[in-house]
């Protein structure tokens, strides 16, 4: 879940400062994710045409789940009460952040195979994985 979390948060405003204290470009984020995932799951030009608007609907819908969990990020309610119904709110959105997954899942099996769409879910964490060491590596040179 933390993974989602930090990709909401990629695509939604951190700035990526690079030489020129360029400001984060979420059109060029989703083209390099794109780009990144079309290379490295193989995907052939019809099989990306047919796949990436499907994604993009997706990412989405996902946005707006991810949206109403960064409410009780900072927020404690003040009541016991108050708690227990944030906490059984977080986990509703979880799972429907889960259910939203496997609905799109079997959405992307009708488009291209199944052994393409485990690296496509692969290609996605890694290109993840390798944006949060760039910026890590960048916010240890800016100190």
């Amino acid at each position: 879940m933390r993974r989602y979390l930090f990709i909401i948060l990629i695509a939604f405003g951190i700035s990526v400062t690079a030489q020129g204290q360029q400001k984060f470009d979420p059109e060029r984020y989703q083209a390099d994710l794109e780009q990144f995932i079309t290379s490295e799951a193989c995907l052939t030009p019809q099989e990306s045409a047919r796949f990436f608007p499907v994604y993009r609907e997706m990412m989405k819908k996902q946005h707006s789940l991810y949206d109403e969990l960064r409410k009780y990020r900072h927020f404690k309610p003040a009541s016991e009460s108050g708690c227990r119904d944030a906490i059984l709110l977080k986990d509703q959105l979880d799972i429907q952040v889960k259910e939203l997954q496997q609905q799109y899942h079997q959405k992307f099996l009708r488009i291209i195979s199944a052994s393409k769409l485990y690296d496509v879910i692969k290609a996605e964490d890694k290109f993840h994985r390798q944006s949060f060491k760039r910026m890590s590596e960048h916010k240890k040179t800016r100190r």
